[in-house]
């Protein structure tokens, strides 16, 4: 495990930007204005081509200690050398002032000495159009200024502008403090205004981890994962992404290099379990108006995603970037996932809305224009019922009749006859009864009597790990004898000896998978816990809750050979399937909520 694998960076941010930085200080990815914008700053990509924002001693063999601040996401870079030893604090200012949340596009670097006499270099570098361009720098009287992107970047700091300028080390004798802002200035008192912000900022993390609904049960681990899912949604429309990042490999040279950075349908049913075991009532809000503002927009086919302001057209390119570590190629942003066809993501919308209808917070009025939406959403699964899609997964050269769509179908349905009996609609609960059958008769054809297992489609001996659900979201009653063999099933063909799951095996468009995907894996939990193998299941959560790097920071994919962190990071997905699968565990059983679809 010593040798593994891990990102050794730490990420900040305030709903309206995302930073990662390194443990040698290096801000390694920021895109402005936007999550999905060109990066600014992108050596994660390209150490050449995508700049740097540093602050660095002389000496190469310096160590490094990077943490949170407790409950936060202000992150602390403490640096020592043999001359000494300085902290750089890092923050997205975020709190709340004037009725609104303050949530500027503006990084805030706090340099302190703790001991001895610590040298440093401050190193700022953007670049634009992802590497292709490098700003103009413009000095002033307390800043410098990046001419030539979107909006003007300034970089105001109480640090010598020539030492700056020049590159040069200079004695950190007293704290130093560096405002790096795109848009509007930073005008006011330097250190004033940086320590306002600090406190302010801490606070707010603070109080919002106060008033989460957290169980004991690795309490820590929650929490960090709940921080993560929170600087994961861009607070402007409600959108949650899949990740900050782009193009960091699932595992090395294998190509499967993909842009996250955009916002999912697959994800809502997963997202919506996470904030509602936390309690956290103003990020469903959010996302639920998100996801109604694309569903209500046209009668149209849905799409697996969409950009974090809506808009359907994703395209993708390939950009002349080295990738990570210098040697992942390709590099793209984009996803030419937005034209698959995945057909599951009606029911996964459907179940995103059950609770304003089973949660009496809401109001009659937040429910007035989903009663059409519903309907609309019925229609498609009725129109889309009988045709085959790519899937989860995003096949892209394979159409088949997955039993994971099938299963949305299912719970999409179930949770509209639930609403349509709250809102006495006949027609409602009729059409709803009639998909749930069909969809019920489709998972039937992909079960395998002789093995005991649902496959993951109709007329494939393969299976598939996103199959677990049919346990989990009460398809097959916990209890049964079924549920247990085909889980028995699944383990003894995706399982890893660590508790790892693989999503299949079998040969897609790129291969054969190298990796494990995390979430399967915490699926795989959930699913001990609903058959009563409770123990299995918190074992299993313990083994899995190791595989972060130092910060507790989830990736995509971990490697079964060596346990090391590959795919894009962090991965909302992999932090919301730890949250759901602790919260299974601190409930001991499998106890229906109004988001469980369980046979009764």
């Amino acid at each position: 495990m010593d040798k593994r694998h891990t990102y050794d960076f730490g990420l900040i941010g305030n709903c309206a930007y995302l930073a990662h930085i390194a443990k040698n200080t290096n801000i390694v990815w920021l895109c402005f204005p936007r999550f999905d914008s060109s990066f600014v700053f992108g050596s994660l990509l390209d150490s050449k081509k995508g700049g740097e924002f540093s602050v660095l001693p002389p000496q190469d063999n310096f160590e490094s200690t990077q943490y949170y601040i407790e409950n936060t996401n202000v992150l602390c870079t403490e640096i020592a050398t043999e001359e000494g030893k300085y902290r750089v604090t890092d923050f997205a200012p975020r709190f709340y002032h004037f009725d609104r949340y303050y949530r500027p596009l503006m990084l805030v670097r706090k340099i302190e000495p703790l001991s001895g006499s610590p040298r440093v270099k401050v190193k700022c570098k953007p670049v634009g159009n992802y590497g292709n361009f490098t700003p103009e720098n413009h000095r002033g009287s307390n800043h410098i200024e990046y001419l030539g992107l979107e909006k003007k970047m300034r970089l105001t700091t109480d640090v010598s502008l020539t030492f700056i300028e020049d590159e040069s080390y200079f004695l950190l004798n007293e704290t130093k403090y560096l405002f790096l802002t795109y848009g509007s200035p930073m005008e006011a008192s330097i250190k004033d205004t940086a320590e306002t912000f600090l406190n302010n900022t801490i606070q707010y993390w603070r109080k919002w981890v106060k008033s989460t609904s957290i169980s004991d049960f690795y309490q820590n681990k929650v929490i960090r994962s709940a921080l993560v899912l929170k600087m994961h949604q861009y607070e402007d429309t409600g959108a949650i992404i899949a990740s900050a990042t782009s193009s960091l490999p699932e595992s090395p040279q294998s190509t499967r290099n993909w842009d996250y950075r955009y916002c999912w349908m697959r994800d809502t049913y997963y997202t919506l379990n996470a904030f509602n075991n936390i309690g956290h009532f103003e990020e469903l809000e959010l996302y639920f108006k998100y996801i109604t503002n694309i569903a209500l927009r046209d009668d149209k086919r849905l799409q697996p995603l969409y950009k974090i302001n809506g808009d359907a057209f994703i395209e993708e390119k390939i950009l002349d970037l080295a990738g990570y570590q210098n040697n992942n190629p390709p590099v793209r942003v984009g996803n030419q996932a937005y034209e698959h066809i995945q057909n599951d993501v009606y029911g996964q919308i459907l179940v995103s809305l059950l609770p304003i209808y089973a949660d009496n917070r809401f109001v009659f009025e937040e429910r007035h224009e989903s009663k059409i939406l519903i309907f609309r959403l019925l229609q498609k699964i009725e129109e889309t019922i009988d045709e085959p899609d790519a899937g989860l997964w995003e096949f892209r050269n394979k159409a088949q009749y997955h039993t994971y769509t099938y299963l949305f179908h299912w719970a999409g349905s179930a949770a509209a006859l639930r609403i349509g009996k709250f809102l006495k609609d006949e027609k409602m609960v009729n059409l709803a009864t009639q998909l749930q059958k069909k969809s019920a008769e489709y998972i039937e054809k992909a079960y395998d009597d002789t093995r005991g297992v649902y496959t993951q489609a109709i007329g494939t001996p393969n299976l598939d790990a996103s199959t677990l659900h049919l346990i989990t979201m009460g398809y097959l009653k916990s209890d049964s004898k079924r549920a247990k063999s085909h889980l028995l099933a699944l383990e003894q063909d995706l399982k890893t000896p660590e508790g790892l799951f693989y999503r299949y095996k079998h040969q897609d468009d790129f291969g054969e998978p190298e990796t494990t995907f995390l979430i399967c894996a915490f699926w795989y939990v959930e699913a001990l816990a609903c058959v009563g193998r409770l123990d299995e299941a918190i074992s299993t959560f313990e083994k899995l809750s190791r595989y972060s790097n130092h910060l507790g920071l989830l990736s995509e994919d971990v490697s079964a050979k060596d346990g090391s962190q590959w795919g894009n990071f962090p991965q909302t997905y992999s932090h919301v399937g730890l949250m759901n699968a602790a919260a299974r565990i601190s409930k001991k059983l499998d106890k229906p909520n109004f988001l469980s679809f369980e046979k009764r």
